[in-house]
């Protein structure tokens, strides 16, 4: 088993199986994408939140990242992926 951990990861799917909850995360610097199995099925990662991942990589016969841990990421200026407008202007559209 090797150790893995990666940051600025955002959620793109949670799929639910019998035995694990399989996280589909994209790396928002390198544009990777990573499957990534919760066997405990207790962790939580929300949509348009930045997050930390640590875990293990299991080689017995096919190569799974199993989380151990996740965190938000701060070290990255907020934490929301939704983009802000070049002018600066925020608020909503009201139509």
């Amino acid at each position: 088993m090797f150790n893995f951990s990666a940051n600025h990861l955002v959620l793109l799917s949670r799929t639910e199986y019998p035995s694990c909850a399989v996280f589909l995360l994209r790396d928002l610097d390198t544009q990777r994408v990573y499957r990534v199995h919760d066997f405990t099925k207790t962790q939580l990662i929300r949509p348009d939140v930045a997050y930390c991942v640590a875990g293990k990589v299991n080689s017995a016969d096919k190569l799974y990242l199993v989380i151990e841990s996740v965190r938000p990421d701060t070290r990255h200026g907020g934490s929301s992926t939704v983009p802000v407008p070049a002018d600066g202007a925020g608020g909503r559209l009201i139509g």
